[in-house]
């Protein structure tokens, strides 16, 4: 049975950081907050009508690792508006890189930029071209 899409990933911390994920991800991303059904503390993000991002808080007595060897490098999302990221990111003085990927075998032009959360986690926004 083969997965037929991206369900949503999740990012753990305290409380604080949390907050911190949550705030950053809706200014910069452009997620929104919505329902979540668990008791335990939290944030569930959303794209689309989907929840694509849940914040959850440490387990009790839970340590993470800060540093941690993995190949994970960074989530894409799929957006709309360049111009406005662009003045946005600017503005706050987020670093980012922007790549151009020229249309080919089919696919349209897309803007990709890239720049890390408050976290250090790696995000991808993709542009489109019409």
């Amino acid at each position: 049975m083969p997965a037929i899409a991206l369900g949503h990933y999740n990012l753990r911390g305290d409380r604080a950081t949390l907050a911190k994920l949550r705030d950053f991800y809706i200014r910069y991303v452009g997620l929104t907050e919505g329902p979540r059904p668990l008791k335990s503390f939290g944030f569930w993000l959303y794209a689309g009508g989907r929840d694509v991002l849940h914040l959850s808080e440490n387990r009790p007595g839970e340590t993470r690792q800060t540093i941690l060897k993995t190949g994970f490098d960074h989530v894409a999302f799929a957006c709309s508006d360049l111009p406005a990221m662009l003045a946005i990111l600017a503005g706050d003085n987020i670093p980012y890189r922007h790549a151009t990927v020229e249309v080919s075998a089919g696919f349209a032009t897309q803007h990709q930029i890239f720049f890390n959360d408050p976290e250090g986690n790696g995000i991808e926004l993709n542009f489109v071209e019409a």
